[in-house]
């Protein structure tokens, strides 16, 4: 009997933290020197994933290499990848003034020769909670459609997913009656304001959202047979969009495009956990004390890794 490979998690983990102050990918938060992609990866070995890739720009590859190398040894395999400005397709080069890689969707392209099996989708700064990675591993080990490739995302209650000290960035998410995603939408500053939750639109009026609506966080689920869209999409996007020094690629332009063209349809998995982040640095009290909250709760032991 041929063993199911183990899913592989992916961690976009390339920004530089313009907003933060620092390199927050590296910052301790946990109660024995963690920081957040420790929890992440300690819950993706524990839901069954046998390898985690980074991807990462070039300029941070010494500090986080020697923060991270040796970290995971004996409990997960780990590989990295570059996100840099100029990885692009032939006959493609990037204009004169940009100074940031493409986006999310082009950093999953980067890890397109690392990555031969299921693999997730995460951001380094974000907590997603023990039930994210059960949910994904869970779906990533049901056998493959026959007909339509089946992708999928983890969904949260918007109201779980908020700072207290400034806007995010959510992909809000309407599915049909089977839990399929019909379309997600990237809003920006979405934030608390009048005891409710709101954000501008381009007129700046606010537009209020109710606290269950369902929404993305950037965690996915894919087989490898999609990098062969992200590239064909990301080529097209560089022809449209490619002499523009702000344009960004993102992951919910390929999943909406594979959805309205009937391409690939993708599962909406519910996932009750409370986000956290250090999006700003006056985040940063508040995941430390949540992070003692799990280790108190026996969610986690106080040392992760042995």
């Amino acid at each position: 009997m041929t063993q199911k490979p183990q899913p592989t998690l992916l961690v976009l983990a390339a920004g530089i933290g313009s907003r933060y102050g620092g390199l927050k990918q590296l910052d301790p938060v946990g109660p024995s020197g963690e920081t957040i992609i420790d929890y992440s990866v300690f819950d993706a070995v524990r839901a069954g994933f046998g390898k985690v890739v980074f991807i990462i720009r070039k300029q941070i590859e010494k500090e986080f290499l020697g923060f991270f190398e040796g970290r995971f040894k004996g409990n997960i395999e780990m590989d990295y990848v570059f996100q840099e400005l100029d990885a692009l397709p032939g006959g493609h080069t990037p204009p004169e003034g940009r100074t940031k890689p493409w986006g999310t969707g082009h950093a999953v392209l980067m890890a397109r020769e690392k990555i031969k099996e299921p693999f997730a989708v995460i951001n380094a700064d974000d907590y997603y909670g023990p039930g994210a990675y059960t949910a994904i591993a869970e779906f990533l080990g049901r056998p493959k459609s026959d007909t339509l490739p089946e992708y999928a995302l983890a969904g949260y209650p918007l109201g779980n997913t908020l700072s207290e000290f400034g806007g995010v960035s959510r992909g809000i998410c309407e599915t049909d009656d089977h839990s399929f995603l019909k379309t997600v939408t990237e809003t920006k500053n979405i934030h608390i304001t009048h005891n409710a939750i709101a954000y501008p639109d381009d007129n700046g009026a606010l537009v209020f959202l109710p606290s269950d609506t369902v929404v993305s966080m950037n965690t996915w689920a894919f087989r490898p047979t999609v990098f062969e869209d992200f590239g064909k999409l990301f080529d097209s996007f560089l022809k449209e969009h490619g002499q523009d020094t702000r344009s960004e690629f993102y992951i919910p332009t390929v999943a909406d495009y594979l959805i309205r063209n009937g391409y690939a349809r993708f599962r909406v998995l519910p996932v009750n956990e409370k986000w956290f982040g250090v999006t700003y640095q006056e985040d940063r009290p508040q995941v430390v004390e949540n992070l003692k909250k799990l280790v108190a709760a026996g969610i986690y032991p106080k040392k992760l890794w042995k």
